[in-house]
């Protein structure tokens, strides 16, 4: 399907942004250089996106649609509640170790305004974290784990698959990981959780 002339300027916005963002910090970063950048008018973004924090609610949100995609995906199919964590954990992991998260959340620990924090927190965990938890709801109605409520699930789950990643990525002290180490870290997090949480055997 042919992309739309909107979805391409929105393309263009939307990296100009980003590029803005590293070089100058959220602070530094007016809807007007991101207009001059992406070469579109300064009342196209006004239009489009409200203002500067609307702008980078949509990037948040726009970068955490695949995982949110997946997990809606499959909570309407009622796909195994395994089969869909499996999915996720590589999924999710590049999610929040890639390049525009780890330039998102520098910037947001460098904003004293907590404006784009509050954006990052609200279109990214603030959005998955409860579809994780009805994943983790259907684990416990199918008796694959026991002992730990969903929103606990979720919380431990995402301890041990994200840890301090994405701190140590935002700090510059770790590379973005290549595809084999994420998928092997996905696989022990889910591998530790469903053994702390696994059902008594019979």
């Amino acid at each position: 399907m042919r992309r739309s002339a909107r979805a391409d300027r929105q393309e263009k916005i939307e990296k100009a942004a980003y590029e803005l963002l590293e070089a100058k910090g959220y602070a530094g970063t007016s809807m007007l250089s991101i207009a001059m950048q992406a070469k579109a008018s300064n009342e196209t973004l006004y239009r489009w996106y409200g203002d500067k924090q609307g702008l980078f609610k949509a990037m948040v949100v726009r970068n955490a649609q695949e995982v949110k995609g997946l997990l809606e995906d499959e909570l309407q199919a009622e796909h195994p509640p395994l089969k869909t964590l499996r999915k996720l954990g590589p999924l999710l992991l590049n999610l929040v170790l890639g390049p525009r998260a780890i330039a998102l959340n520098r910037a947001a620990a460098a904003d004293p305004t907590g404006e784009l924090g509050a954006a990052l927190a609200e279109g990214g965990r603030d959005a998955v974290a409860p579809l994780i938890a009805e994943v983790f709801q259907q684990a416990r109605k199918v008796g694959v784990i026991q002992g730990l409520s969903a929103k606990d699930a979720v919380e431990l789950y995402l301890n041990l698959l994200i840890g301090d990643l994405q701190i140590r990525r935002v700090i510059g002290a770790l590379p973005e990981p290549e595809p084999a180490d994420i998928k092997r870290r996905a696989d022990r997090a889910l591998k530790t959780l469903l053994k702390i949480a696994a059902p008594p055997a019979a």
